[in-house]
C-alpha cells in the first residue's frame, strides 16, 4: 500500500488532493474551514522564538486552528526567512567542510594516503546524495506534504504518525543492512573504486570506518525530510556544521597516532552527531496533539510508494556515479591526482551549493501546492527558484573562473600542500566550473519531476544519459588531459542532463514554460561571462594572492549585478528583494 490517499480524480495537474480552500468552500468538515481560514494567514515554520521551538510568530502551525491547525500557504517574507537562516547554517557547514579539507591538506597533503581516505571518501559522499540531500528526501518530502495536508482537511487518527510508523522501522532495517554490507565487503569494494592504489589496506580501513555513516545518515536524511515538511529549517540546516566538527575533531585528536584513519572515525561520529541535532526537535513534531485525535481511530500505517522510492534512489545513485567514475580514471593518473581533483570540486561546487539551497527551503512548498492540487502555485514557485538559483550560481562561477588561483592558494597552500598543488587544482577548479550552472538546474528540475509524489523514470533516464557522456569523454580525455579531461567530462555530462529534463518539464513534471526559461537565463548568463573577464583582470593586478582574490571578488559582483539588473534578470531582483526582506524581518525577531 502506498501514502496516496483517496482524492477525487482531477486533470489539471499533477496532483489531485482536493485543496483546503475548496474543502472548506463545500462545507465539508468545521476543520477544513479552519485550516482555509489559517490559508489567509500566511505564518512563519522557521525554528527558535519563530525559527526553532515554537510555530510560526503569528500562531504557529501547531496551534492555529480549533484541531491544532496545519501550515498555510508560505509566505514571501517567511521564504526569505527560511532561505537565510538554511543559508546561514549551511555557509557555516560549508566553512566548517573547508576547514576540515584546509586540515587533511595541513596534515595528510595530497599524496598517497590522501588518496586512499578519499577512496573511503565515496561512501559518505554516496550516502549523503542516496539518503539526505537528494534521494530519499524526494520520497519523503511529498509524502509527509501529503501526510500533512490529509491531516488538515480532517482525516482520522494522524496520518503523519501513520507515514513514520509504516517506513521508520523498515528504512532503518535497510539502512543497517546496506551498512554491515558494506563493511564486510570494504575489500571488494576499494578495488572495484580504485584499481590502481598503491595502498589499498589503508582505504579498506577507512572504508569500513566511513561505511558505518549508511546508518547515520539515513536516520539523518529522515530527520531532515520530515522537519522540513513541517516547515522547521533550523536543525537540518545545522547537520553539516555537527558533520564536520566531528571530522575536524577526529584528524586534530587521533591523527598523531592513526594518520588518516582518524578522519575515516571523525566521518563515524560526525554521522552520530548529524542525527542528535535533529531528533529533538523531530520528536516534538510527532507528540501527541489532543485528546480528539487520540479518541479518533488510529489510522493503518503506511509504507512509501515502492516505484517512487526505487526512482528517486536510482537518480541519486546515477548522479553520484559521476565520482566513482573521476576516480576510477583518476586511481590510474600520478599519486595525488585524486586528491587535486577532490579539492577542485569541493571548492568549485560551493557557489552551487549555496544556489540549490533555494530550492532546499521551497520544495515542500511545492510538494504541498501539488498535494492540495494547486498547480499554478507550484509552476509560479518552480520558475522563480529557477531564476534565482541559476543567478545565484552564475555568480559564483564567474568568481570562480576569474579567482582560481587566488582561491586556492588562500584556502590550502600550506604544509604538505605544494604550489604545484595549488596549479594543479586551480587549473582542474576552472573546468569544473563549466558545469555548475547544469549542476543547478538539475538539482531545480529534478525536484519537479517528484514533488507530486508519485516515481517517474524520465529523470533517471536523464541522469543516465549524461553519465554515458561523462564516461566516454573522460576515457577518451584522461590520457591526453589527465585530470582535466575528467573535469571536462564531468562538467559536460551533467550539462546534457540539465539540458534533458529542461526538455521533458511538462506533463511529466510541474509545466513551466521553458522557452521563458531559457529566455531569462539567458541575461545572467551574458552578466556572468562580462563579469568573469573584469573579475580575472581585478586579480591579476595583485601579487598577494588574498588582496587579488578580495578585488576580482568584489569586481565580479559589482559587475555582475549591475549589468543582471540592466539586462531585467528576474532572478537578481528576486534575490536583492529577498535579502531586503529577511534582514527586514529579522531586525523585528525578539532576543
Amino acid at each position: 500500500m502506498t501514502v496516496t490517499p483517496p482524492r477525487t480524480p482531477r486533470t489539471d495537474g499533477p496532483a489531485s488532493v482536493p485543496s483546503a480552500r475548496s474543502a472548506a468552500r463545500s462545507g465539508e468538515t468545521a476543520d477544513a474551514a479552519a485550516a482555509a481560514a489559517a490559508d489567509e494567514k500566511p505564518g512563519d515554520g522557521l525554528e527558535s522564538r519563530g525559527l526553532e521551538s515554537g510555530g510560526p510568530e503569528r500562531g504557529g502551525p501547531e496551534s492555529g486552528g480549533p484541531d491544532g491547525g496545519e501550515l498555510p500557504p508560505a509566505s514571501r517574507r517567511f521564504l526569505a526567512k527560511a532561505t537565510l537562516v538554511t543559508a546561514v547554517l549551511s555557509v557555516a557547514g560549508a566553512l566548517l567542510g573547508l576547514v576540515r579539507d584546509q586540515a587533511l591538506a595541513r596534515l595528510f597533503g595530497a599524496g598517497s594516503d590522501t588518496d586512499a581516505f578519499l577512496v573511503a571518501w565515496t561512501v559518505p559522499e554516496f550516502a549523503a546524495t542516496l539518503l539526505i540531500e537528494d534521494g530519499l528526501a524526494f520520497a519523503l518530502i511529498p509524502a509527509f506534504s501529503m501526510a500533512l495536508a490529509r491531516r488538515s482537511q480532517g482525516a482520522p487518527g494522524d496520518p503523519v504518525r501513520a507515514l513514520v510508523a509504516g517506513t521508520l522501522p523498515r528504512l532503518s532495517l535497510a539502512f543497517v543492512a546496506v551498512g554491515a554490507l558494506f563493511i564486510g565487503l570494504a575489500p571488494q569494494l576499494v578495488e572495484v573504486l580504485a584499481p590502481g592504489l598503491p595502498d589499498p589496506a589503508l582505504a579498506v580501513d577507512c572504508t569500513r570506518l566511513t561505511a558505518t555513516c549508511v546508518v547515520s545518515f539515513g536516520l539523518a536524511g529522515y530527520c531532515s525530510a520530515a522537519l522540513r515538511a513541517h516547515r522547521r529549517y533550523g536543525a537540518p540546516a545545522a547537520i553539516y556544521v555537527a558533520y564536520n566538527v566531528g571530522i575536524i575533531t577526529g584528524m586534530f585528536v587521533l591523527g598523531g597516532r592513526w594518520g588518516v584513519r582518524s578522519a575515516a572515525a571523525g566521518v563515524a561520529v560526525g554521522g552520530l552527531l548529524m542525527v542528535l541535532v535533529q531528533l529533538p526537535s523531530l520528536l516534538r513534531r510527532l507528540r501527541k496533539r489532543g485528546p480528539a485525535e487520540e479518541a479518533s481511530a488510529p489510522e493503518e500505517a503506511r509504507p512509501l510508494d515502492t516505484l517512487l522510492l526505487t526512482t528517486v534512489l536510482l537518480f541519486a545513485l546515477c548522479r553520484q556515479s559521476q565520482v566513482l567514475i573521476e576516480r576510477f580514471l583518476a586511481s590510474q593518473l600520478p599519486a595525488g591526482a585524486i586528491s587535486h581533483l577532490n579539492y577542485a570540486q569541493k571548492v568549485a561546487q560551493m557557489p552551487m551549493i549555496l544556489s540549490v539551497m533555494v530550492c532546499t527551503v521551497t520544495f515542500p512548498v511545492v510538494a504541498r501546492a501539488l498535494a492540495e492540487g494547486d498547480t499554478e502555485r507550484a509552476r509560479s514557485r518552480v520558475e522563480r527558484d529557477l531564476a534565482l538559483a541559476s543567478c545565484v550560481v552564475l555568480l559564483g562561477t564567474a568568481a570562480v573562473l576569474a579567482c582560481s588561483p587566488q582561491i586556492i592558494e588562500v584556502l590550502f597552500q600550506r604544509g604538505a600542500f605544494t604550489a604545484k598543488d595549488t596549479a594543479a587544482t586551480a587549473g582542474v577548479m576552472r573546468v569544473y566550473a563549466l558545469g555548475l550552472l547544469g549542476q543547478t538546474l538539475v538539482g531545480v528540475l529534478v525536484r519537479s519531476y517528484f514533488s507530486a509524489g508519485r516515481g517517474s523514470w524520465y529523470p533517471v533516464g536523464a541522469m543516465a544519459s549524461g553519465i554515458v557522456v561523462t564516461s566516454w569523454i573522460g576515457a577518451l580525455g584522461v590520457g591526453t588531459w589527465g585530470v582535466y579531461g575528467i573535469a571536462a567530462a564531468n562538467a559536460i555530462g551533467i550539462t546534457v542532463t540539465a539540458l534533458v529534463l529542461l526538455a521533458g518539464m511538462g506533463p511529466r513534471s510541474v509545466p513551466v514554460d521553458v522557452r521563458g526559461v531559457l529566455r531569462e537565463l539567458s541575461r545572467p548568463v551574458r552578466a556572468a561571462l562580462v563579469a568573469t573577464l573584469a573579475g580575472s583582470f581585478a586579480a591579476g593586478r595583485f601579487t598577494d594572492p588574498l588582496s587579488g582574490l578580495a578585488a576580482g571578488a568584489l569586481t565580479v559582483t559589482v559587475v555582475f549585478l549591475l549589468l543582471g539588473r540592466a539586462l531585467g534578470s528576474q532572478g537578481i531582483v528576486s534575490a536583492l528583494r529577498s535579502v531586503r526582506s529577511a534582514t527586514r524581518r529579522f531586525s523585528h525577531v525578539r532576543s
